[in-house]
């Protein structure tokens, strides 16, 4: 049963089911969506061209 349950988290967690969820518990303007994305793309862009050079 508790090999089940841990294989049932692990296949949520990598679909990301559980983050939607948590996202979507609260109403987030759409501005503020925005701003997210354009915050976690700058960051990713960051360590894309951190590590691009190695």
């Amino acid at each position: 049963m508790e090999k089940a349950l841990r294989r049932l988290k692990k296949k949520l967690d990598r679909e990301g089911v559980i983050r939607d969820v948590r996202q979507k518990r609260y109403f987030e303007k759409p501005s503020e969506i925005k701003r997210r994305k354009k915050k976690v793309a700058a960051f990713n862009n960051m360590l894309r061209q951190r590590y691009e050079n190695r």
